[in-house]
């Protein structure tokens, strides 16, 4: 984009801004939600709910699906910091 378009853009600046903004977060709340530790923690404490009785089998089974298809999908896409390798 030329100077002219740049000037013309130029109202449109702090909407740009706002839409990088949320970008990042929402970047960074994918990165975190597949992030293979992060799922790793939620399914210990998952087990952890299913062995006091706070949750049954079935709920347990669902929820577990879940969480290894997340980890499946990050250690595929190396999302997280720590690539998997960790914990």
């Amino acid at each position: 984009m030329g100077l002219i378009g740049e000037v013309l853009m130029l109202p449109f600046a702090p909407v740009r801004g706002g839409l990088w903004a949320v970008n990042q977060v929402l970047a960074e709340a994918e990165r975190l939600y597949y992030d293979p530790a992060t799922v790793r923690s939620e399914l210990a404490l998952l087990e952890q709910r299913l062995e006091s009785g706070e949750i049954g089998e079935e709920e347990f089974d669902s929820q577990e699906d879940e969480l290894l298809d997340r980890l499946e999908i990050g250690l595929r896409t190396g999302a997280g910091t720590d690539n998997g390798t960790t914990r």
